[in-house]
């Protein structure tokens, strides 16, 4: 039985408000398409038993409203003439590759999980989601946000959700919704630095750089390394993310400001992989991982429990005592106590 999923979007409701009480149209259509979705699953991808190996199928919706769409592109098959679907093709193989090479998860169920996508969703919709079983992606509009192919670290960060959805289940809401979110942003930044082969030193940090059309004021949708400081556009607004504790943003909106408060854990992860040094993914990211994996969350985790749950991920993982000191000196600088 596949385990209980949540409806996750790379574009927070929050903004697309912004932009529909300006009258953008291409914002007001995707918000009532986000709501549709978040009210009834698009229709699920029938199971195929597992391959045990990376098994990728891309679809067209050809502009409708509907799922999974006509395939374009099966595994092995060579790149078609839509940049689209070979944006999308290898960005799955690039989460892919991180999660088998360095973390030895086979897919994002750990069980060889086909990986679907849908191109092409909608008119200029402005969003990607992971529905609990594939990605969509729209085109954008071409005046606030381009094509959600074109960014790596977003087809991570959603495929990421189905990874959380089969190991600790952090609920999708409040702090333990606002990790859920974090997890996705660490991992999604981690398949952009493995693909490009960067440290955390060379790593912009950045989710989702590309998406924001020409003339809009920003470089991404989040920076991991100085939460509130991606955009700050007239159509926008300003990014409202904290990087610290004391600047927890108390609100309703967002599911409890789930993309919003997620700046704080994001910033943590940020401050202990620069902290480590060295490749991201290796030290650091195996501590998250070890962290979403091991059993040590409740669904309901909140950022006290998360962040004593790393701690001791790090000890056990390794005897050098001065990696669990640098996760709880990260932890420390955004406000959170692991003692």
């Amino acid at each position: 039985m596949r385990p209980v999923a949540h409806y996750c979007t790379i574009i927070p409701p929050y903004v697309l408000d912004q932009l529909a009480e300006q009258g953008h149209e291409p914002a007001q259509r995707s918000l009532a398409l986000d709501l549709a979705h978040r009210a009834a699953r698009l229709q699920a991808i029938a199971p195929t038993p597992p391959a045990h190996h990376l098994t990728r199928t891309i679809r067209d919706a050809h502009h409708l409203q509907q799922a999974p769409g006509k395939p374009v592109r099966l595994e092995g098959r060579p790149p078609a003439r839509d940049g689209s679907v070979n944006r999308a093709y290898d960005g799955l193989g690039a989460t892919f590759a991180l999660y088998e090479n360095i973390y030895s998860r086979n897919s994002i169920d750990g069980n060889w999980l086909p990986l679907d996508a849908t191109i092409h969703y909608g008119q200029h919709y402005d969003n990607a989601f992971w529905d609990g079983s594939q990605m969509v992606f729209g085109d954008g509009d071409n005046v606030i946000f381009t094509d959600f192919t074109a960014s790596v670290d977003v087809i991570g960060h959603e495929l990421t959700h189905g990874v959380t959805q089969y190991t600790a289940a952090l609920d999708y809401h409040d702090q333990p919704g606002a990790l859920n979110e974090s997890v996705s942003d660490v991992f999604g930044s981690l398949v952009k630095q493995y693909a490009l082969g960067q440290s955390a030193a060379a790593a912009d940090w950045l989710i989702g750089a590309g998406l924001l059309a020409h003339g809009v004021q920003g470089v991404a949708l989040r920076s991991m390394k100085a939460p509130g400081t991606a955009y700050d556009d007239p159509r926008l607004g300003k990014d409202p993310q904290p990087a610290h504790l004391n600047d927890y943003v108390d609100t309703s909106d967002d599911q409890g400001g789930v993309h919003i408060n997620s700046g704080i854990p994001n910033h943590a992860f940020y401050l202990l992989a620069t902290a480590l040094g060295g490749n991201a993914w290796e030290r650091a990211g195996q501590i998250w991982y070890d962290t979403l994996t091991g059993g040590r969350l409740t669904h309901d985790a909140d950022f006290t429990a998360f962040a004593k749950a790393t701690v001791a991920a790090a000890k056990a993982r390794y005897q050098d005592e001065s990696v669990a000191n640098t996760v709880t000196a990260a932890w420390s600088q955004v406000g959170i106590s692991t003692t």
